[in-house]
């Protein structure tokens, strides 16, 4: 078996379809980074936010007195970090060009640091760089951090985001926008790898052609001036969101596996969800109306 990320692009033509099957990367709801923040421990965790911005240099968040906008991700150059920054200077140079700085939201690029994350420091460079060069107009509300390994601090920093973004140029699954819907903050996302996927255009968010800062600007403007589409969109992201990125629908399809194949019950997969095998062979297969993950994403 061959199991693959639910995009059929991303499997080898070398590899036998019969023998494909489909599993979403998963998160834990209950885990730091997940779970629901008390009022006291999301205010201990800002503060503590801010301790490492002052050490670091950073602008810290002014919320709640100001909203903030956050993308959550490793440093990395295919998230797009570039034009995160291009998309909220667009926003404050055009939308709000006359709106008071205070009234303004502020911009938050977090993530951990981690092996994998070699370009970290070249990432950083380039930030610098574009706000000293382009954007000296907006750096003093630009929040670039690279945190220790504690969860609680980025639940803290999505918990209480307005809007997130993921504006990768290329993609996995990328399961923090789940979890951003999760936490009932509409999304705005590019159409790269499985992050369509899990974004319900004009539903839960909005998808972007890669690249398209104007398009990200007219929407954080569109969801920060139109407060009832806000709270549409947040009530129907923190409601449909599938257990399939969850570690209960992740158990699920293993345990399946698991019991299926020990048994030498297992037949070829031939391109199913995993998932969708394992609710069948429960006896209760997805019915309409209840929310799961596209099965017919083609890029």
């Amino acid at each position: 078996m061959f199991i693959s990320h639910p995009v059929n692009s991303f499997v080898p033509a070398a590899v036998d379809s019969k023998k494909v099957a489909y599993l979403p990367a998963t998160t834990d709801w209950l885990d730091g980074l997940n779970k629901e923040l008390p009022p006291f421990d999301s205010k201990y965790y800002h503060h503590e936010y801010n301790l490492e911005c002052h050490k670091k240099k950073q602008p810290p968040l002014a919320f709640p007195a100001r909203d903030y906008i956050v993308q959550i991700a490793r440093f990395d150059p295919s998230k797009g970090i570039p034009d995160v920054i291009a998309s909220y200077a667009k926003l404050r140079r055009n939308h709000l060009k006359d709106t008071h700085r205070e009234k303004t939201p502020q911009l938050c690029i977090a993530g951990h640091g981690a092996i994998d994350d070699p370009d970290f420091t070249r990432i950083m460079d380039e930030i610098a760089s574009l706000l000293s060069d382009r954007y000296p107009d907006i750096a003093d509300d630009v929040s670039v951090m690279r945190l220790n390994a504690m969860d609680q601090t980025l639940n803290m920093l999505m918990s209480n985001a307005k809007i997130a973004l993921q504006l990768s140029t290329r993609e996995g699954f990328e399961v923090k926008v789940s979890e951003a819907l999760h936490k009932g903050v509409p999304i705005i996302a590019t159409r790269a790898g499985g992050i369509p996927l899990q974004v319900e255009h004009e539903k839960n968010g909005f998808l972007v052609e890669t690249g398209d800062s104007d398009a990200v600007a007219e929407y954080i403007y569109k969801l920060l001036s139109d407060e009832k589409l806000y709270e549409e969109m947040s009530r129907y992201a923190a409601s449909h969101v599938s257990d399939e990125v969850s570690t209960v629908g992740n158990a699920l399809s293993w345990l399946y596996l698991a019991e299926s194949m020990t048994k030498g019950e297992h037949e070829m997969p031939n391109g199913q969800w995993i998932n969708d095998l394992a609710r069948e062979r429960a006896g209760m297969p997805y019915v309409e109306g209840e929310t799961r993950l596209p099965r017919d994403m083609k890029t």
